[in-house]
């Protein structure tokens, strides 16, 4: 059944359909989208939810932002709204969407203003755009609000108009993924009015913003981005509803311009062309090139050109795709009609006519088949040529003889004559013919063109000089002959051309497939890669393997800044994987290395800088500029290309795209990196900060008060009756004795952090650490009740008395400061299956759920505000490390009899010892 090609290009796109689907899965989004805060967008989606209301949805308020405004807050009324949930954040009570209400509420359309609001920590999303995603997966319509200073891609766009750099924004992918767009337009003139009459700020603030961001050029510019955002939203969802029910475009709401790409020098001309034609119409652009089997007999350079002028179209901003055809301008018809292009722009051909008699014209062709498309043919001159390579190619030995296939189809013609023999005895000339013919059919399917065509002239021959008469000369005296040898040589040399056509077809696409195949393996490994080792010994031996050559990557291991030009200046460069492992790079080579690094050429051999040397070493680069140096080299060994280009261009288009793979990979494993070390330096200044604070206060507190003590003793001591100074003696002890158990705790935390810390285990009595922990902590806790409740079965444990009794102690002085005075604090043991198991309760306020995971924090607070029960933070820090150390384990929990906190640690008990045997006397 043949397949008609109409009826093919009718059919629906099956992604468009797939897109299509997943729209009508889950909710949609509706946004009102604005030029600036202050144009109404808020006030317009509650006019449209009043609107629903009353057509009869389910429809409730999650999140709407007044702002004082007396208008807005009227239209409020007689709305459902799902209450806020309260946040606790820096002290302040902070009103946050309550998704799981509206989750559990399901109504059919929920309002959520300012799309791009940063949520209070503790919440699900940290953005509330993330929250309206997952409503939306819930089927849950959403209306929204957003302004189009936060759209992600136009951020940089909006601070060069405004001087004003917006913090909070949303993924373009938001604004694609919106089933509507309404934008919410005002004039200048008007939205300064409503600032000037305080419909937006107060008038204080109002006036300043009138002189800075709501200029009247400004807010121009955002108005203009505002509407080709939309724009550009409006123009998919129409390719896509045109590719979801199969209409044939264009249509011409919006403007798209193709430009047809193939060898010709002048593919740099027509690319910019069409640059500059698509910056006139304002339109989104790209360009195509069809592959034919024609593709197949371009020399290397030819393809090389190919290549270079589709990356310059993607370097000037356009989208480049190659498509297989057997007509170039049926596939480009069909591809403009399916992407719903307006202009197609191709070059003139310079072939002469006698050649496009013969051949064809593409430009003719399109401009027969384009209907209403308009096409642009323009006389196209390698005077603006693609920009040429800074890396030579070695030139590919495309024609070079092999003896083997003309072997092969020598004896296919021997087996075909022989076999002839054979058959000429019962059958006729036409027979022999076609035995001959299979012969040339095999060559050209095992060797390719050149067998094939020896094999059609020696089966010619052969059957001339062997089957016609008369025989043994190549002589033919029959007419009839004469004309079926004719017919014979011409059959013979078209099965040839078609089938080693077919053959190089399907070698190509095999070789093609192949690459495909080990560049998807290559992509899936540098997904898996975490570590920057890890990725680049991944990527040297890939590239070895596919290009069989030497490979070295290199990254700088200085703090280089980046110059006035935008290189790099003062970077050290260090070889950081290879394959093989054992090459090295010698002073020269280090020195090609690093100009290619700072001035991101390429440099070594077969480069126009320092062509001379052993390796070429080439940028690995990203948006961000280069990351990496990779260098290759054939080796010492390998015969051939010893000097001039290096890699052959199949090769070079290969290592572009497998660097440009490494170099994406590499740029995000640096970017965790530097994430870790944001995070790492965050935190580290939070404990400064928080060492700092506490030494101010801990130290400076206690001091002040034995400086007070110790003046008054001094200048008043005779002055004193014997109960004053008996006090202010007891002052200065109990206040040195919290310095000491501060500085010690600092100590402590020093030792654990450094490693120093060596737990000398054994067998130890519990009973007596617990004693001498009590007999310690007996002035701490002389306003409290001290119940000790230890089994009797208690094993020995092992442990080290002194980390466990300063364990012990923290946990008493901990119990101390948060419980109220006259309460009781209770220290029971018990065996367990792990072990032992000892328990410190108190009977103050306990710990709030939320800081439960993090009481074990360094310099962490439960009440922080009182410091005088708060301490500095340490304590519990160092418990849990003293015990961690030993083996053990400790948790931190409220009571279940009653309000206070418990303390559980679990210490491994210590191996029971065989009892020693009794002597006979």
């Amino acid at each position: 059944m043949i397949e008609d090609k109409g009826d093919r290009n009718k059919r629906p796109s099956p992604d468009a359909l797939l897109r299509q689907a997943e729209r009508e899965e889950r909710g949609r989004l509706k946004i009102f989208l604005g030029a600036a805060p202050g144009v109404g967008k808020t006030f317009a989606m509650l006019l449209t939810a009043h609107a629903k209301r009353r057509e009869g949805a389910d429809l409730v308020v999650g999140v709407v932002e007044t702002h004082g405004r007396a208008d807005t807050e009227e239209l409020t009324a007689g709305l459902e709204v799902v209450p806020r949930r309260t946040v606790r954040h820096k002290g302040h009570a902070l009103a946050e969407m309550d998704l799981d209400a509206i989750l559990a509420r399901r109504p059919k359309i929920v309002l959520v203003d300012e799309l791009a609001h940063t949520n209070a920590p503790g919440g699900r999303h940290a953005k509330r755009y993330l929250d309206v995603m997952e409503l939306l997966d819930a089927g849950i319509d959403v209306y929204s609000t957003l302004n189009i200073q936060h759209v992600e891609s136009l951020n940089d766009v909006v601070a060069k108009i405004t001087r004003v750099r917006v913090r909070e924004t949303v993924p373009d992918s938001i604004i694609d993924r919106a089933d509507d767009i309404e934008v919410i337009d005002i004039t200048p003139e008007d939205l300064i009015q409503r600032l000037q009459e305080g419909k937006v700020y107060v008038p204080r603030t109002a006036e300043q913003a009138i002189r800075h961001y709501f200029s009247p050029g400004n807010l121009t510019a955002l108005r203009e981005l505002a509407l080709r955002r939309t724009a550009e939203r409006v123009d998919d969802q129409l390719l896509t509803h045109m590719q979801a029910h199969a209409i044939a475009g264009p249509w011409a709401a919006g403007e798209r311009l193709l430009v047809c790409i193939d060898q010709d020098a002048s593919g740099g001309t027509l690319v910019r062309y069409a640059r500059r034609q698509a910056e006139r119409l304002r339109a989104r652009w790209g360009a195509i090139h069809v592959e034919t089997s024609r593709d197949l007999r371009l020399s290397e350079a030819e393809r090389d050109r190919i290549a270079d002028t589709l990356r310059l179209v993607e370097r000037l901003g356009g989208e480049a795709v190659t498509v297989p055809g057997r007509d170039v301008a049926d596939a480009v018809v069909d591809y403009a009609r399916a992407n719903n292009i307006t202009h197609i722009v191709i070059a003139k051909s310079g072939r002469p006519r006698w050649a496009e008699l013969l051949h064809g014209s593409v430009a003719h062709g399109l401009i027969r088949r384009a209907g209403d498309i308009s096409v642009h043919v323009i006389a196209a001159t390698a005077a603006d040529p693609v920009p040429p390579r800074t890396v030579r190619t070695a030139a590919a030995d495309r024609w070079s003889f092999q003896g083997l296939p003309y072997l092969a189809a020598s004896a296919y013609v021997a087996a075909a004559l022989g076999l002839g023999h054979l058959l000429h005895l019962t059958l006729g000339l036409s027979n022999i013919a076609l035995v001959f013919l299979t012969a040339v059919l095999g060559s050209a399917v095992t060797g390719g063109l050149g067998p094939s065509l020896y094999a059609s002239i020696a089966s010619v021959l052969a059957f001339n000089y062997f089957f016609l008469p008369p025989l043994y000369t190549f002589t033919i005296s029959d007419p009839e002959n004469i004309v079926a040898l004719l017919v014979f040589a011409v059959v013979a040399v078209i099965a040839s051309n078609l089938t080693a056509r077919v053959r190089a077809q399907a070698v190509t696409a095999r070789l093609r497939a192949r690459t495909t195949e080990d560049l998807y393996r290559f992509s899936r490994k540098l997904a898996g890669v975490v570590t920057m080792d890890d990725l680049l010994w991944a990527t040297a031996y890939q590239i070895a393997a596919m290009l069989k050559v030497h490979v070295v990557l290199l990254m700088p291991e200085g703090d280089g800044e980046t110059g006035k030009d935008g290189n790099r200046e003062g970077d050290r460069l260090a070889v950081r994987a290879g394959y093989p492992p054992e090459d090295v790079l010698d002073e020269a080579d280090l020195a090609a290395a690093m100009w290619s690094w700072r001035n991101n050429k390429p440099a070594g051999r077969g480069a126009d800088t320092l062509p001379g040397a052993r390796w070429l070493f080439l940028p690995m680069r990203t948006g961000r500029g280069p990351v990496a140096l990779v260098g290759i080299d054939t080796g010492a060994g390998t015969p051939g290309r010893q000097r001039g280009g290096l890699l052959a261009p199949d090769q070079r288009r290969l290592l572009d795209a497998l660097s440009d793979q490494a170099a994406l990979a590499i740029e995000r494993v640096m970017l965790a990196e530097d994430v870790d070390r944001a995070k790492l330096a965050a935190e580290t200044e939070r404990l400064r900060s928080a060492l700092l604070t506490s030494i101010s206060h801990d130290l400076r507190t206690p001091l002040a008060s034995i400086l007070g003590s110790a003046t008054s003793l001094t200048r008043y001591g005779t002055a004193l009756d014997e109960p004053a100074r008996l006090e202010l003696a007891t002052t200065i002890q109990e206040e040195a004795e919290r310095l000491n158990r501060f500085i010690a705790n600092l100590l402590d935390m020093t030792r654990l952090e450094s490693g120093a810390i060596r737990p000398r285990t054994g067998p130890v009595d519990l009973s007596e650490v617990v004693g001498s922990a009590l007999e310690r902590a007996g002035r701490i806790l002389a306003g409290h009740r001290v119940e000790v409740d230890l089994a009797a079965d208690l094993p020995m444990a092992d442990l080290d008395p002194v980390l466990f009794e300063q364990a012990l102690f923290n946990l008493l002085d901990n119990a101390a400061k948060y419980a109220p005075a006259g309460s009781r604090v209770t220290v029971r043991a018990r065996r367990v299956p792990a072990g032992v198991e000892a328990q410190v309760m108190d009977e103050g306020d306990g710990i709030p759920p939320a800081d439960v995971d993090r009481i074990f924090d360094k310099f962490y607070r439960v009440h922080a505000q009182d410091r005088q029960r708060a301490g500095t933070g340490l304590g519990l820090a160092i418990c849990r490390g003293f015990v961690e150390a030993m083996g053990g384990s400790i948790v931190a929990g409220n009571r279940r009899d009653r309000s206070g906190a418990v303390f559980t640690l679990t210490i491994p008990a210590a191996a029971e010892l065989p009892m020693p045997e009794e002597t006979a006397p």
